[in-house]
């Protein structure tokens, strides 16, 4: 079996426990090279997902209580593990979905690695649910979250762009307001575990801006100008405030990507 290949088989995968089970052994797999090469393998235009949750249009789900009470906690960590799980997806989608780019070996190295960091984050996430009386697959998610995937599938640059460089970025945005909300109202179980996923989510959102612009040097682009170019198509205009200037260039994101003269700290 290649890599790309093995890739698709954690993507045929429904159940959350074993598409997790699935990645920790492909992940081990490849880091001690048994894996013959990376080869190709044609992904689905969509994972497999199990039964529950309901997949709702994000214009359908409910708003979400705030982190304050038990119920919003629960919704809160029943969001991140539902984000997680298409972040495993993610990871190895981009591993199967661009083999003509011929990318070197230390790209697909940075890829296996997310990809592992995600099921780790979901089943963390996975037995706090539990601790809290819940499970993932108790309340709808929506079913926003592959449209970048899709929207992406033909160019690895926009999915560099937007999945990394946005969708988790803003994650960078966000997570320490959340950290603080919770620790301020005694749940530092929950608190400790979204610093966790932080931490790593800056390598990832690095991962990101790195090969972003290995890409464009490849295509004689230049990358701040290509990335608002791209982002311009994706989300109909330029990122909004506030930004977490600290987390974005720990994880080499220049504050020229984002920052066209707004203003907005972030934490």
């Amino acid at each position: 079996m290649t890599l790309a290949e093995a890739a698709v088989a954690v993507l045929t995968t429904a159940s959350p426990t074993d598409k997790v089970e699935l990645t920790r052994q492909t992940a081990a797999a490849w880091r001690e090279g048994r894996f013959a090469a990376v080869g190709r393998s044609v992904p689905p235009d969509r994972p497999a997902r199990p039964e529950h949750p309901a997949l709702l249009p994000p214009r359908d789900m409910a708003k979400r209580s705030r982190a304050t009470s038990l119920k919003g906690r629960i919704a809160l960590l029943h969001a991140l593990a539902h984000i997680e799980l298409n972040a495993i997806d993610l990871a190895w989608d981009i591993i199967a979905r661009y083999p003509d780019e011929a990318m070197p070996v230390a790209f697909f190295d940075d890829w296996v690695t997310v990809a592992s960091d995600e099921a780790r984050h979901f089943e963390l996430l996975a037995v706090r649910l539990a601790e809290l009386g819940a499970r993932y697959g108790d309340l709808p998610a929506h079913d926003g979250l592959w449209r970048a995937a899709l929207d992406t599938a033909d160019d690895l640059a926009a999915r560099l762009a937007v999945v990394p460089m946005v969708l988790e970025a803003r994650g960078l945005d966000v997570t320490p307001r959340t950290i603080v909300e919770l620790t301020a109202h005694g749940d530092g179980a929950s608190a400790a575990l979204l610093q966790v996923i932080y931490d790593d989510e800056i390598t990832h959102v690095a991962a990101g801006c790195r090969w972003f612009e290995t890409l464009c040097a490849r295509r004689g682009v230049e990358p701040v100008t290509t990335w608002q170019a791209l982002i311009a198509r994706y989300f109909g205009g330029r990122m909004k405030p506030p930004f977490n200037r600290d987390g974005r260039g720990r994880a080499g994101m220049a504050a020229a990507y984002y920052d066209q003269g707004e203003g907005g700290e972030g934490p």
